[in-house]
């Protein structure tokens, strides 16, 4: 007699899609939970033993897609990588005929495509399997950790800090409105050029958790309207991966939100931070991210310590 065949129709999603559906408490866990295992990587006791976590990156990555290959080496795990062009989906398999496969021999996903979120949500409900969104084009989640965790590295209790993001309302923007909107105190405001801010609904989704919190999410398009105090300035690459600006002038619109040391003085006692890849020169001068007062080196380290933390997560009974 050979084998059962395999007959399983879709499970729930589980996972990390997007910060906005992790509770608050989640998420503070996640961010201390980071920073312990920046300090001692092995502090754990190697959660991914005898587990396969494939890595799916579609779009191009240095910092993330590394971050989750070796997080699931020290955690135990075996890594199995899918570049763009290797999955069926390429010649037109479905979403879903895909997910089911790789439910069916994979123990956890991690994905970045720069596509839908709802894909990720369909391979996970397809394979029965926790995906990690590392990047879809509605928000980075993991990232937005990650900037928590180099936040609380930077300055300890994150209770009442403030965070002036610089530029396009993009995926890692819309996770840091949704990470500090969870922080009780915390402002958060985004100073965007007009018609590249954060999506409304995604803004309106972080100002009323913030408002049960007590922190505070705004988006100005000018400069000279933003804070007299805050803690850190943050922006990124303006161009996103995935991303095409349909304005063909849209640097002119970009052009006043250069971070330079003029800006950054401003706030004598900010620090800097940036997800990188940075393109020195435009969203940023290279004085500023190489400088005294530039986290940006320590949040790609920080990459890591957060992917152990989200995996250590996903992989177990409430992932």
């Amino acid at each position: 007699m050979g084998d059962t065949p395999l007959r399983q129709g879709p499970g729930p999603e589980r996972g990390l899609f997007s910060l906005a559906e992790l509770p608050p408490p989640l998420i503070q866990g996640l961010t201390a939970r980071s920073v312990e295992l920046f300090h001692d990587p092995r502090a754990h006791d190697r959660p991914l033993a005898a587990q396969v976590v494939g890595v799916l990156f579609t779009r191009t990555s240095t910092r993330t897609r590394t971050a989750f290959t070796v997080a699931t080496l020290r955690l135990g795990g075996s890594p199995v990588g899918f570049g763009p062009g290797d999955l069926q989906l390429n010649t037109g398999e479905t979403v879903g005929d895909t997910g089911r496969v790789l439910g069916s021999m994979l123990d956890l996903l991690v994905a970045r495509t720069a596509g839908p979120l709802d894909e990720l949500r369909h391979l996970s409900r397809s394979g029965r399997l926790p995906v990690v969104n590392a990047m879809a084009a509605q928000e980075h989640p993991s990232q937005g950790l990650c900037d928590l965790a180099t936040l609380a590295l930077t300055f300890g209790d994150l209770t009442g800090i403030q965070v002036l993001y610089v530029g396009e309302g993009n995926n890692t923007a819309v996770a840091l409105a949704h990470g500090l909107a969870a922080v009780p105190g915390a402002r958060v405001t985004f100073a965007t050029p007009a018609g590249y801010g954060l999506p409304e609904d995604e803004l309106r989704t972080a100002e009323r958790r913030a408002g049960t919190v007590g922190a505070a999410v705004e988006q100005i398009h000018e400069l000279a309207a933003a804070p007299a105090d805050v803690d850190v300035v943050y922006t990124t690459r303006w161009q996103t991966t995935g991303t095409v600006k349909p304005d063909p002038d849209w640097r002119e619109a970009f052009r006043p939100f250069h971070v330079d040391e003029h800006l950054l003085d401003r706030w004598p006692r900010a620090s800097f931070m940036h997800d990188l890849p940075a393109h020195r020169g435009d969203e940023v001068s290279g004085r500023v991210l190489d400088g005294p007062r530039s986290l940006a080196w320590t949040q790609a380290a920080m990459k890591l310590s957060s992917a152990m933390a989200v995996l250590e997560w996903a992989a177990g009974p409430h992932g």
